[in-house]
């Protein structure tokens, strides 16, 4: 088969690799990539929004397979396009069509489908520019820390956390009245805060059955301890120790099943993976919020957890066939630690040579932010490599990830030196 990959981080390249292990594939193509993927596949320079370049390009080089990393082209109905084309409608597309994205483009959206299917979640309530007044006096119903959350996609940057009352008054003004984040806050939802601890859940489902990928739980912060400014994210450990059998059984029944039952009752076709963010509240699992494709640096611990053929799994997604595939696990743990630039996340200087890739021999290295400029590895983006490592249990694992991430070197190389603190 020949396979296109759209995206440009660390995702997609842990897709490449992982796809690159099938015999079923012929060649790999990914759109526009990054330089990682360019080592092991073929980089086009397309942009992961440009339809009708996308379309051009699968018909052209005779693809077979589309598989779309990031949650924008999902968002934006990159599968629908696909469906209402002749020449790419037969043409498998791993990712939910447009109305079943908007489960991760937009929070009212998903509260809506939570509430609606009766899946645990936080109290809440959405407001806008003309309802800023009644979101004060919801604001005042509520005990701090105050959760704000832009509804539309904000780079993982639209949801706010605050303790004090005024403070979070503040920003819903600045979100709502002053666009903060632009259109993604013309709507914003405010919950109650729930206190526990967090993981991620991956499911892939072809629209009928459905499998449950390995856990992992990510370390969103800049900061040791879980403190500074939000990113798209610094590290990631599966399995999840504490999620034991007891819990997976609870996130089951209470979570996956009415999540993917109410997709098929609402018609929202959706044939590819979900991601759903939880929090742990004594012994109850709440959703915090859906993605609608792999999360970022998870897919870096969980997809090298896999043994099953990554290209037969797709396969049995496009063909509703899910069911007949046996998901094998590796049973060790995998770990990950993403090094960024400088100032990450926020303003940074690109194009800084990194070296020392080529010294690291028993780990994985994913990369995101990177490119190729005359002839040498260079720093493209905040996030910029992510080394996994296996072990036995996570400190092993992240033992070895330590050991590697101090082969790096790049001008303002930054990390999390406590992953996996609070475990």
């Amino acid at each position: 088969m020949n396979i296109l990959i759209l995206g440009s981080g660390g995702r997609e390249h842990a897709l490449a690799w992982k796809l690159k292990q099938s015999n079923k594939l012929k060649k790999l193509f990914v759109a526009p990539g990054n330089a990682g993927t360019a080592s092991i596949a073929e980089n086009i320079t397309i942009g992961v929004n440009d339809f009708d370049a996308i379309g051009k390009f699968v018909v052209d080089i005779g693809i077979d397979m589309v598989i779309v990393g990031p949650e924008d082209p999902l968002v934006n109905g990159i599968h629908d396009y696909f469906l209402n084309d002749q020449k790419l409608a037969a043409i498998p597309l791993i990712g939910p069509q447009k109305m079943a994205a908007t489960l991760e483009g937009s929070k009212e959206f998903a509260k809506e489908f939570m509430m609606r299917h009766h899946i645990p979640t936080a109290r809440y309530e959405s407001f806008t520019s003309k309802t800023v007044t009644q979101g004060y006096e919801f604001l005042e119903t509520l005990t701090p820390p105050y959760v704000l959350k832009a509804d539309g996609l904000a780079a993982g940057k639209g949801v706010v956390i605050l303790n004090d009352l005024e403070e979070a008054k503040a920003e819903l003004t600045a979100m709502l009245v002053d666009e903060k984040f632009g259109s993604a806050s013309a709507t914003v939802v405010i919950e109650e805060f729930l206190d526990g601890i967090e993981l991620s859940v991956f499911v892939l489902t072809d629209g009928e059955n459905y499998k449950v990928l390995p856990t992992a739980k990510d370390y969103k912060r800049i900061g040791e301890g879980d403190t500074g400014l939000n990113t798209g994210g610094m590290g990631a450990i599966s399995p999840v120790p504490f999620a034991d059998e007891k819990l997976m059984n609870k996130i089951e029944r209470l979570i996956v099943k009415p999540t993917v039952e109410g997709l098929k009752k609402d018609n929202l076709p959706y044939k590819g993976f979900i991601f759903i963010g939880l929090i742990k509240v004594g012994d109850d699992p709440k959703v915090i919020e859906y993605n609608v494709r792999l999360g970022d640096p998870e897919t870096e611990v969980v997809l090298p957890r896999i043994k099953n053929d990554l290209v037969e799994l797709f396969q049995a997604v496009a063909n509703g066939s899910l069911d007949a595939i046996d998901l094998e696990i590796d049973q060790r743990s995998a770990t990950t630690v993403m090094t960024v630039s400088g100032g990450y996340p926020g303003s940074y200087e690109k194009g800084k040579e990194i070296t020392g890739i080529e010294t690291i021999t028993d780990s994985l290295v994913f990369q995101a932010g990177t490119t190729v400029k005359d002839g040498k590895i260079v720093t493209n983006g905040g996030r910029v490599i992510a080394i996994t490592s296996f072990g036995e249990d996570f400190k092993s694992a992240l033992k070895t990830s330590y050991k590697n991430v101090g082969k790096l070197s790049f001008e303002g190389i930054n990390y999390r030196k406590d992953i996996g603190f609070d475990l």
